[in-house]
């Protein structure tokens, strides 16, 4: 163990050397409290904040990574390419034990600068009302809406594949199918009649109503409030890009049913902006003792013009603190960065430094789209193209960790929960398999690797 150890400090002032780590934290030094006095958002406090969380972070994420790869990959080939490595493994050192030093020197360095740039991040969010000087309505919105830890539930996905199966049906006993869905697939025929049953789903016209039921509610303060997330759309704009709304929040099963029993039922009537993501905040009281919580929305005939969710709404209550929050989200971090650091040891154990970096680049620059390219290929047309493109790049990709799956910005920003059970899997998928299995393989090559040939 002090054998790895000594290869490890050794790593680390290997690094602090390297002008390119001195320009990464400089930068960052700079760029971070630039980015604090300078960000506006919306120009309120929960506004500003989220802004300077979404750059701050990404950036920090950003240039840690990157340096993680360069300082992995660099203090491995320079190593050899130096023949400095001819004085350490002739001494009584394992080449697995000098793989491991390099990856706990190059981790150490990385978890000290993420500790630092997390934790300027962290004090500047937590300091920024005294010396942004907000009103107490901003005050009270960034509390609720930033400054804590959401836990957001969906209502059930609808199942309207009996619904779509009956009007497929019907446009192929009428013969319209050919001329509507002409040069479409069976398969885009499906997903569009989907998506139009989704959405009729969505649509309340005038006078009519829309349901959302939530099982399982419980928040972490029963005296607290619950926020209802919501943004629609109108098919007739009205002068005011305004709309008239009926609600009703509570245990709705009594009228559902048609049952004397029921909860409390909370009546509120709005006014709110088309094409505006807004949040209804009541009282937590109202969900019943089994958890169950309801919204009742109905489009109010002042309107004269169908409402349309974009998307069905979210349910919000606090579950945690921003603190363990923000923690939970600096550890996503570093899995990436155990993950890089792993991938630039096994990459510079077999390849030569420029060969290197660009293949470590190319894979980040993969893991962070990942989930894009695999969602993008769900849209073709061609079932050869499908079956060739699941057996090659899908399988590739899929090897990849995908970064912007679990990405802690979509965690922060909106202030949700992102809970201990994520954060195991992504330890368990990128740390404990993914980087582990790179690791071997790199212990593998290296072992094998002829370091120098003997002339005689």
């Amino acid at each position: 163990m002090r054998s790895i150890w000594a290869v490890a400090a050794n790593t680390i002032r290997q690094a602090v050397r390297m002008k390119v780590a001195l320009i990464f934290v400089l930068l960052l030094l700079i760029l971070l409290p630039t980015m604090a006095l300078n960000a506006t958002g919306d120009n309120t406090l929960k506004g500003r904040l989220q802004t300077f969380v979404s750059y701050g972070l990404s950036l920090t994420s950003l240039l840690l990574c990157l340096l993680t790869l360069i300082v992995a990959v660099y203090t491995i080939t320079s190593d050899i390419e130096r023949r400095q490595i001819y004085t350490v493994i002739t001494k009584p050192i394992r080449r697995w034990q000098f793989l491991l030093g390099k990856l706990l020197g190059v981790l150490s360095l990385s978890l000290a600068l993420l500790v630092i740039f997390a934790g300027l991040i962290y004090t500047i969010v937590i300091y920024a009302p005294h010396y942004l000087n907000p009103t107490p309505i901003e005050l009270i919105e960034a509390d609720n809406e930033f400054y804590t830890a959401r836990k957001a539930l969906s209502p059930p996905e609808p199942d309207v594949s009996k619904e779509v199966a009956e009007a497929r049906e019907r446009l192929v006993k009428s013969g319209d199918i050919g001329q509507i869905y002409a040069g479409m697939s069976s398969r885009e025929i499906d997903q569009q009649l989907t998506n139009l049953r989704k959405v009729a789903r969505r649509t309340a016209d005038v006078g009519h109503q829309l349901l959302w039921e939530f099982e399982n509610v419980r928040p972490r303060d029963p005296n607290g409030s619950l926020f209802i997330q919501c943004k629609f759309y109108v098919s007739v704009t009205p002068p005011d890009s305004e709309v008239y709304s009926q609600w009703l929040f509570g245990d709705y099963r009594a009228y559902k049913y048609a049952t004397p029993a029921g909860g409390r039922l909370l009546p509120i009537r709005r006014k709110d902006p088309i094409k505006t993501i807004r949040e209804i905040e009541v009282p937590a009281k109202l969900v019943a003792d089994d958890g169950y919580f309801a919204v009742a929305f109905l489009n109010d005939p002042l309107n004269d013009t169908p409402i349309i969710f974009q998307d069905d709404i979210k349910l919000l209550y606090k579950a945690d603190t921003f603190t363990a929050n923000f923690i939970r989200a600096t550890l996503i971090i570093l899995c990436r960065l155990v993950f890089l650091a792993c991938l630039g040891i096994f990459t510079g154990t077999f390849l030569s430094f420029p060969v290197a970096i660009l293949f470590c680049i190319v894979i980040f620059f993969t893991a962070t789209v990942s989930g894009f390219v695999i969602e993008s290929f769900d849209y073709l047309s061609s079932e050869t193209t499908i079956a060739v493109y699941s057996y090659t790049i899908k399988l590739l990709v899929g090897l990849l960790p995908q970064f912007d799956k679990h990405s802690p910005l979509n965690y922060l920003v909106p202030a949700e929960l992102l809970s201990w059970s994520v954060v195991g899997r992504v330890v368990l998928y990128i740390v404990c398999i993914k980087s582990l299995l790179l690791l071997i393989l790199g212990l593998i090559v290296f072992s094998f690797r002829e370091l120098a040939r003997i002339i005689v």
